[in-house]
């Protein structure tokens, strides 16, 4: 008996044909992207872009005669550059001092002003306005604070602590840890505010049903609110990395780089570079350095946290 073999390559008797979505709604969704995309170009892809070309040249606005292309040249200055390597290495110092305190001082805040008590309100405006103060009055604030002759020094010389004319901006090391202070003061916030928003979402029966079970205040907060605040302390923490990479703000008007470039930062060197030496073209490869750190770092980071993630699950 025969065997008749069946086209499946049209529809059977009776279906319905299949439809053919217009023109005009396919292009739809492409056309609602299509302004994103052309300002993600203008103010993204044509900044890098730019940066890129001139990193090739040297140029210099105060010697037009000595402009032109000189291939990797920077790049090779800049890996001879101590100053380069110095300013890296105090830049990963920054960053991991920075927002490891920031982290611990906002989660702290976040938790106490998340709790019920009288003037609460008045304790969340007071931690939250240092986030809405510029860096440059933050650093006028801490200049006034650490001036030698009207600042906190003084009166500490009064009760006999450190001697009268004095300011920690001075010495390599109390210079770093006091900018370390200032943008403390002023970092804090964000991670609190951030924490703050997603402590609001905690289903309040975990805690209920913990406190029955004979959890403490310290289990609770292990087991509960710290996994319930992963997402948001990744994203903070991420975030706050890489704008306290990117910090030029408060150091240049703090410390501007000293004493003897103690505190000088890979952004500031650019901007040391760029701005007052003139240098572009090698200010443009020292931001093309720093654009591929950051770059390396938020993926590995994003990658690690998938990771453990999905080791997890």
């Amino acid at each position: 008996m025969a065997v008749l073999s069946r086209d499946t390559s049209r529809p059977p008797t009776g279906a319905p044909a299949p439809v053919r979505r217009p023109r005009r709604e396919r292009w739809t969704p492409y056309a609602l992207i299509a302004p994103t995309a052309v300002l993600m170009a203008v103010f993204l892809v044509y900044p890098i872009g730019s940066v890129a070309y001139y990193s090739l040249f040297r140029y210099n606005v105060t010697k037009p005669w000595a402009n032109g292309f000189i291939g990797l040249d920077n790049y090779v200055q800049m890996f001879r550059d101590p100053l380069f390597w110095d300013s890296l290495v105090f830049t990963a110092q920054w960053v991991v001092v920075e927002v490891s305190l920031q982290l611990v001082f906002g989660l702290a805040l976040a938790l106490v002003i998340n709790e019920s008590f009288i003037g609460r309100a008045l304790a969340r405006a007071l931690v939250f306005s240092p986030w809405a103060v510029s860096g440059v009055l933050t650093t006028t604030i801490w200049l006034l604070i650490y001036n030698p002759t009207t600042g906190f020094g003084r009166y500490l010389a009064d009760f006999g602590i450190g001697s009268y004319g004095t300011s920690p901006l001075i010495d390599s090391t109390s210079a770093f840890w006091a900018a370390v202070l200032a943008e403390l003061w002023r970092g804090v916030p964000f991670f609190a505010i951030l924490i703050l928003a997603d402590l609001q979402s905690a289903s309040g029966d975990l805690y209920e049903a913990a406190e029955v079970d004979g959890a403490g205040r310290f289990r609770r907060f292990w087991s509960i609110t710290l996994p319930h605040l992963k997402n948001a302390i990744i994203l903070s923490t991420l975030l706050r990395a890489v704008w306290e990479f990117n910090n030029v703000d408060l150091l240049y008007t703090l410390t501007g780089g000293g004493p003897g470039n103690a505190t000088m930062t890979l952004p500031l060197y650019v901007a040391r570079q760029a701005i007052d030496a003139k240098e572009f073209g090698y200010g443009a490869a020292l931001t093309m350095a720093a654009f591929a750190i950051l770059a390396v770092f938020s993926i590995t980071y994003l990658w690690l946290v998938r990771a453990g993630r999905e080791e997890k699950e």
